[in-house]
C-alpha cells in the first residue's frame, strides 16, 4: 500500500474531525448530543472504507448511518430537538465516500459544511433580520429568471443584421440584475445609522437616475448638502456595477475600463464626503428639521431612466422586479439593433450614437450593447471604450437635468459640480486609455 492510497483516509479523517469538532463545541457539555468528534471521524473513514469496497457497501453503509442517526434523534431529541447534528453526520458519511473519487472536492465541501455550521447566529440574523419578506421574494424571481427561463432561450443570432442573440441578452440582464441585487444587499448589511448615505448608495444599485430623483425631492426640505451626498454615491453604484458587469460581458474592455472607474468612483466619494461635511459644519439642519435614522425611506424604480420618478414616503424599493429587467431586455436590443444599422449607414460613429441614444435612458445598456459589438467583432477595443464613454456621459447629462427638475438651482448646481466633473475625469481617463491602445 502506498501513501497515495492512504491519502483519502487522511481527506476522510479531517473532514471527520473537523466537522466533529465544530458540533461538539456547539453543543453544552450537560446537554446529550449524538455524537462528537470520534464519532464523526470515524463515520467519515467509514465512509471512505466503505467507498473503497464496493458502491453497494457505501449503499448498506448509509442505511446504517441512517438507523444510527434515528435512534440517537430518539435519545436526544428531548434535549436537543434540532436536527443539525444528525444531517451534519449523514453528509460526513457521503463526505467520506467521496474522498476515494473526489478527495479535493470532497475536503472544500466539508470546509464550507463547517463554515455553515458555525455561522448559526449569522445566518439567522441575516435572514430575519436583515433581507426582508419583499428582498426573499425578489429572489426566488430572480432564481426563476436566471436558472429557468435563461437556459431555454436560443443561443443563435436573429433579427435584422443578426444583432439578437436572446441568450447572450438575457445572460447579461441576469448578471446585471444579479449584481445590483447583491451590491442592493450588501449595503443594507452595514445596517441603520448611516441616513442617507446609505440610501444614496443602495438605492444606486436599484437606479442611479431615480435614486437622483429622490435626492432632488429631498434637497427641497432643506436637507441640500445631506441630499448632494447621497445623490453623488448613488453614481458611485454606477461604475461599480459598470465594471463589474464589463467583467462577465468582456473581461478585456473591464481590464481596460477599471482605472477610468477607480478614478470616477474616487472622485465622487471625496466630493460627497466634503459637501456632507460642509452641510454639517454650516448648521443646515433646522431646529425643526427631522433628522433621518437608519436607511432612509425612499422609492426608487429599478432602471436608470430619464423618465423615473422617485417618493420619500415608502420604502425603498424592490431589488429586484420583472418588469425592470425586461425594460433593461428591450432597451439593449434596440441598442444593439440601431447599433448595428447605425454602423452600417454611418461607420464607427453610428456605434458611438447607438451607444449615447441607449446611455440617455440606461447607461449600463448603452455600455453593454458597446461590449456586444466588441464581442462580436463588429468594433475594435478602442471604438468600444469611447462607445461606454459616450453611454455614461448621456447618462451623466440625464442626471444632471433631473437634479434641476426635481431638487431646484441649489441642488442642480451642487450636484453638476460633484458630477460632472467625475465624469468628465472618467472620460479623460479612457481617452488616455484609447490613445495608449492606438499607439
Amino acid at each position: 500500500m502506498s501513501v497515495d492510497d492512504l491519502l483519502p483516509f487522511i481527506y476522510a479523517l479531517s473532514i471527520g474531525l473537523l466537522i466533529g469538532f465544530e458540533r461538539e463545541r456547539s453543543h453544552p457539555p450537560e446537554i446529550k448530543k449524538i455524537g462528537g468528534s470520534r464519532t464523526f471521524a470515524i463515520v467519515a473513514l467509514v465512509g471512505s472504507l466503505s467507498a473503497r469496497v464496493d458502491v453497494w457497501v457505501v449503499v448498506a453503509g448509509l442505511v446504517a448511518v441512517t438507523v444510527f442517526l434515528i435512534a440517537g434523534y430518539r435519545r436526544t431529541s428531548f434535549t436537543d430537538p434540532g436536527t443539525t447534528t444528525e444531517i451534519a453526520l449523514f453528509a460526513t458519511f457521503l463526505l467520506g465516500a467521496l474522498t476515494q473519487q473526489e478527495p479535493v472536492v470532497a475536503v472544500s465541501l466539508g470546509i464550507i459544511v463547517t463554515v455553515l455550521l458555525t455561522s448559526k447566529k449569522r445566518i439567522h440574523g441575516f435572514a430575519r433580520s436583515v433581507v426582508s419578506d419583499i428582498e426573499f421574494d425578489d429572489a426566488l424571481k430572480f432564481a426563476v429568471v436566471a436558472f429557468v427561463v435563461f437556459p431555454l432561450l436560443p443561443d443563435r443570432e436573429l433579427g435584422p443584421y443578426g444583432a439578437i442573440n436572446p441568450h447572450e441578452i438575457w445572460l447579461l440582464v441576469v448578471a446585471f440584475t444579479g449584481i445590483s441585487w447583491v451590491g442592493y444587499i450588501a449595503v443594507r448589511v452595514l445596517g441603520p445609522g448611516r441616513g442617507t448615505l446609505v440610501t444614496g448608495l443602495a438605492g444606486g444599485f436599484v437606479s442611479a437616475s431615480a435614486t437622483t430623483a429622490a435626492m432632488g425631492r429631498r434637497a427641497r426640505s432643506g436637507e441640500v448638502g445631506e441630499a448632494v451626498a447621497g445623490g453623488l454615491l448613488a453614481s458611485v453604484a454606477t461604475f461599480i456595477q459598470l465594471e463589474a458587469i464589463m467583467v462577465i460581458a468582456s473581461p478585456e474592455i473591464a481590464l481596460h475600463l477599471w482605472p477610468a472607474s477607480l478614478v470616477g468612483v474616487g472622485v465622487l466619494i471625496g466630493l460627497a464626503l466634503v459637501d456632507r461635511q460642509r452641510h454639517r459644519d454650516s448648521g443646515a439642519h433646522r431646529p425643526g428639521d427631522r433628522k433621518e435614522v437608519g436607511v432612509s425611506r425612499v422609492d426608487v424604480p429599478l432602471r436608470d431612466g430619464a423618465g423615473d420618478t422617485a417618493d420619500l414616503s415608502t420604502p425603498l424599493s424592490r431589488p429586484f422586479a420583472l418588469r425592470s429587467a425586461l425594460v433593461l431586455a428591450a432597451v439593449l436590443t434596440g441598442a444593439l439593433l440601431l447599433g448595428r444599422w447605425a454602423s452600417a449607414v454611418f461607420g464607427s460613429s453610428g456605434v458611438y450614437l447607438s451607444a449615447g441614444a441607449a446611455g440617455l435612458a440606461d447607461a449600463h445598456a448603452g455600455a453593454l450593447a458597446s461590449a456586444e459589438f466588441f464581442r462580436a467583432g463588429a468594433v475594435n477595443l478602442a471604438t468600444a471604450l469611447v462607445a461606454i464613454a459616450a453611454a455614461m456621459a448621456a447618462n451623466t447629462l440625464t442626471k444632471v437635468v433631473l437634479g434641476f427638475s426635481t431638487g431646484g438651482r441649489s441642488f442642480g448646481v451642487r450636484l453638476t459640480l460633484g458630477i460632472v466633473p467625475a465624469f468628465a475625469l472618467f472620460v479623460l481617463s479612457i481617452g488616455i486609455t484609447v490613445a495608449l491602445i492606438s499607439w
